[in-house]
């Protein structure tokens, strides 16, 4: 049992405790697991002026931080370094913060791309261990905004 898993029990969201290689990346997740990276949700720490989000994205795209600044209204947020992370979130891995805000208390920014595929799977706090969720059982609990946080690149209008 990890404080993600726990936490997902409490709220009765069905999930897969998903144990797998030491992974750093998204991509190195999503390959270790067999599964494409673009169901992975990762998950960004946002400094922002009114304070600490989540921004949560697939796991094969990087944010465009226009994009999320636009979202959280701060043209000034910018991505938490890693002291900042394990100072804030001793508990997580780095790099393996979960897409839930409600848990860590913070507001959470989605991009809608994730919410086409009907399973996600995120870090469970552990860069060995991952959790697979029915993306509506997930994000509908969680209160996200569902915002664009990415660009496609093979969008020929970008």
């Amino acid at each position: 049992m990890t404080v993600v898993t726990e936490y997902l029990e409490t709220k009765a969201i069905a999930f897969e405790v998903l144990p797998h290689g030491m992974a750093f990346t998204a991509e190195d997740e999503a390959r270790s697991l067999g599964v494409d990276p673009h169901v992975i949700a990762k998950t960004l720490l946002v400094d922002t002026r009114w304070g600490r989000a989540l921004a949560v994205i697939p796991g094969d795209r990087r944010v465009d931080m226009d994009l999320l600044r636009d979202a959280v209204g701060d043209h000034a947020a910018h991505l938490a370094g890693e002291t900042e992370i394990l100072g804030n979130f001793p508990e997580h891995d780095l790099g393996a913060l979960p897409p839930l805000g409600a848990m860590l208390d913070l507001p959470t920014y989605v991009d809608g791309d994730l919410l086409r595929h009907e399973f996600v799977v995120f870090a469970a706090g552990s860069q060995r261990l991952a959790v697979r969720a029915r993306t509506q059982d997930l994000f509908e609990q969680e209160h996200v905004t569902v915002t664009r946080l990415t660009i496609d690149p093979s969008d020929p209008y970008v």
